[in-house]
């Protein structure tokens, strides 16, 4: 695969931790970072994994895992974009979660064709 593609991975994943250090420090932010640094981060791990994958069943998994993180990322930038000032740069990073949502969705789908 692409190793561009992970790159956008990892740095949508750099965007968001550097996003969330500035996000107050009450109870429901923490829980909202926690749970999207986890989602933001894991879909370019799963990514990583997936190119080390023994086997065409371990790539369309380990995509699949990759695409529901990103899928969870999103659905937390969204909360935060409804209960947090809006700025930009979560619009931008909203942006980049949706593409890569796309493009994920894309590889799957052609992998997950391909080996059935």
């Amino acid at each position: 695969m692409d190793s561009g593609f992970g790159q956008r991975l990892f740095d949508f994943a750099v965007r968001v931790l550097e996003y969330c250090r500035e996000l107050p420090k009450t109870t429901e932010f923490h829980i909202i970072k926690y749970q999207l640094i986890k989602s933001a981060t894991s879909g370019g791990a799963n990514y990583e994994e997936a190119q080390g994958a023994i086997s065409k069943a371990d790539f369309v998994n380990k995509i699949n895992i990759a695409l529901k993180e990103i899928r969870e990322a999103n659905y937390w930038i969204k909360i935060l974009l409804k209960v947090h000032k809006s700025d930009e740069n979560l619009k931008s990073i909203m942006d980049e979660s949706e593409e890569l949502k796309k493009i994920l969705g894309a590889i799957y789908s052609k992998s997950s064709r391909v080996s059935n």
